[in-house]
């Protein structure tokens, strides 16, 4: 399987007519995957924590919106085995803990695109550090998942300034700030610098608009380190913007 780094959005994303037939482009590029890991900006917590695998709740971790999409339902199976999995590949200095944690929105709202029967044991986990060298040694530890048919997916949004968004139409025009930093993105991603990529806060115009907190640039990090090589330019299939925001998104071999 390859790995994805995906631009989420909120829930309303879904409503993007472009985006979703992007995402579900993508995907039907992709293997059938046995399983799917998602690691979302929404869930930070240390040490690397589980999440539900039995029954897989939905957590409606947002506000402001329509109601139905406070009725999303994404009734996927657990990943047991692949929970156990996980616990192996990680070293005795890397503690896993467990919990009934559901999908947040930054994992369930695109696999109701990519995935909508809801037919394949999804897990998430949270990301236990924002800081990238130590998510591309986690996405290291993880990457011979992907030989046993584990689609990885870091989701985040390669821009996510909002609190400085003045239009938020979901066709307003991108800021400076927004256009700046997702050129950059694209640009230092197709020459595999995954070095300038992890010293983005210092090196990416843009900053700190672009990223005021970093938590939603941290999941790349995740999918380059599962990549076979981390310096081999990835697949951009999916650009454009969203309020402004960059949907750019990522796939690695």
């Amino acid at each position: 399987m390859p790995a994805l780094f995906l631009s989420h959005g909120a829930p309303p994303l879904v409503d993007d007519e472009r985006w979703v037939a992007q995402l579900q482009q993508l995907t039907a590029g992709l293997p059938r995957p046995r399983a799917i890991l998602m690691a979302s900006a929404h869930w930070e917590s240390a040490p690397l924590m589980l999440g539900a695998t039995e029954t897989v709740p939905l957590v409606y971790d947002f506000g402001g919106f329509e109601r139905r999409f406070y009725e999303t339902t994404y009734t996927a199976p657990g990943a047991p085995e692949l929970a156990a999995r996980i616990e192996k590949l990680m070293p005795d200095s890397e503690r896993v803990a467990r919990t009934n944690r559901g999908l947040d929105h930054g994992a369930y709202v695109p696999l109701t695109v990519m995935y909508p029967e809801a037919d394949i044991p999804v897990l998430q986990m949270s990301l236990p550090t924002l800081e990238p060298d130590r998510l591309l040694e986690l996405g290291r530890r993880l990457a011979p998942l992907r030989d046993e048919g584990v689609l990885i997916v870091g989701s985040g949004f390669t821009t996510h300034g909002l609190p400085f968004l003045r239009d938020w139409r979901p066709d307003a025009a991108a800021p400076g700030w927004s256009r700046e930093f997702d050129a950059w993105a694209a640009e230092t991603l197709a020459r595999g610098a995954v070095d300038e990529l992890a010293d983005f806060r210092d090196r990416a115009p843009g900053m700190p608009f672009a990223h005021p907190t970093i938590e939603h640039f941290a999941p790349m990090f995740l999918t380059l380190g599962a990549a076979d090589d981390p310096e081999r330019a990835p697949d951009q299939p999916i650009e454009g913007f969203w309020m402004g925001l960059s949907k750019r998104s990522f796939q690695v071999t």
